[in-house]
């Protein structure tokens, strides 16, 4: 589909992954040549919990249609709360996001394994879907 109108038109998503956990059930979706929109791109984090609210804002506000969090979930070498401290950052991102006038529906977690690539594949797709409805702005 490269070169197709709405390949060219895919929402640009940032993913924050974790290196232990979904970083692999990501590299396992390329590896396996399963399709998802060329424009996500993935920064690797040690762990979630660890992502700054403002990181998150500033994609939003520097030209990213959309943030991923691809969570540790319990899985977490770390921290034993992590989905609970996750959980936090997205909510207080969120925030920011909606005191900032962007939509908050534009960031999106969800806990992905490191066999998960086709999880991966399917929430991006569903989220990059999901970007090109929704007004960037709130209303």
């Amino acid at each position: 589909m490269k070169g197709d109108d709405s390949e060219s038109k895919s929402p640009k998503i940032l993913t924050f992954s974790t290196n232990n956990i979904s970083d692999p059930g990501i590299d396992l979706a390329g590896s396996a040549h399963m399709h998802y929109p060329e424009s996500v791109v993935v920064i690797p984090v040690p762990c979630s919990s660890g992502i700054k609210p403002d990181w998150i804002l500033y994609a939003l506000k520097s030209g990213f249609d959309g943030v991923f969090v691809a969570a540790d979930g319990t899985d977490c070498a770390y921290v034993q709360d992590c989905t609970d401290r996750t959980g936090k950052v997205v909510a207080k991102a969120q925030q920011m996001i909606l005191e900032h006038g962007l939509n908050p529906a534009r960031l999106k977690m969800a806990a992905i394994c490191s066999v998960c690539a086709e999880s991966f594949v399917s929430h991006i797709e569903y989220f990059s879907e999901s970007l090109r409805e929704l007004p960037r702005d709130i209303q």
